[in-house]
């Protein structure tokens, strides 16, 4: 049985309207300080056995500092506990996040990561190198397993024109990783809420095909594709151009896409 625990951090300042997809957003503001005394709440209630943690979007060092450490406590009383992190922090040479933050996340959260989920700019941070091919996405990979990671999804490469899915899974240490792509079909629209979709579909996969990372992967682009072309559907059938403004993915009316989804896009090996 899975467990999940799931850490965010959301800022309040207007530089990230963007990231959140919408002009206005409110609600509580989390610092580390205060996701720490819910981990204090969990473990005096005995509650801190998971199985898998997941972090996405955080704004701030010291509530990723915290993380760190959230880490370390699941895994003092869960070894196994599998880490998986979606290392938000930008996109298309753009930066969502203080800049501080990608040392963080390149020393100290890649080395306790399980799985990575970057994108093509994410990676590029991580590795200190340029992907502008498939050959420097799959280099990118190897030098991320070096840090830590056994599995690496980098979830969208722009190379001539074409979307594509990176993933490594390095089995064994010393081995060379199991390397494949994805060719992903490009919707013309914006949406919201796909890269949180993409991991979280990742983790569900992965965990119940734990040595096959593209099938994983298979699975989980297939549901996203279906979902984002049902979501652009909806609005065109009410008139609205899905490329006039960011859309927001319809998650409940695609429950059975997401459940069992249909595999239309395959992976393809490297030799």
């Amino acid at each position: 049985m899975l467990s999940l625990i799931e850490c965010r951090w959301q800022c309040d300042s207007t530089d990230l309207n963007m990231f959140a997809g919408y002009p206005t957003f409110k609600g509580q503001v989390l610092n580390g300080e205060q996701l720490w005394e819910l981990i204090q709440g969990l473990e005096a209630n005995n509650l801190l056995y998971y199985t898998h943690l997941l972090t996405g979007y955080i704004g701030s060092v010291s509530f990723l500092s915290t993380v760190l450490e959230v880490v370390k406590k699941l895994r003092s009383v869960n070894p196994k506990l599998r880490y998986v992190c979606d290392p938000v922090m930008g996109d298309e040479g753009k930066l969502y996040v203080p800049p501080e933050l990608v040392s963080v996340y390149r020393e100290k959260v890649v080395p306790v990561a399980s799985m990575l989920t970057p994108n093509q700019f994410e990676a590029e941070l991580l590795t200190n190198t340029r992907i502008e091919s498939e050959r420097d996405g799959r280099d990118a990979c190897n030098i991320l397993h070096a840090a830590g990671p056994s599995m690496v999804v980098i979830t969208s490469i722009n190379i001539d024109g074409k979307l594509l899915l990176i993933g490594s899974h390095q089995k064994e240490q010393g081995l060379s990783p199991e390397q494949f792509k994805i060719v992903i079909p490009k919707i013309p629209a914006y949406f919201t809420g796909t890269g949180d979709l993409t991991t979280a579909l990742l983790l569900g996969w992965s965990n119940k095909y734990p040595e096959n990372l593209d099938k994983a992967a298979e699975l989980a682009v297939s549901s996203l594709q279906a979902l984002l072309q049902r979501t652009v559907n909806d609005y065109r059938s009410v008139g609205h151009d899905p490329q006039t403004t960011s859309l927001e993915i319809r998650l409940i009316q695609s429950q059975d896409d997401i459940r069992q989804p249909q595999i239309k896009l395959r992976a393809e090996k490297y030799a």
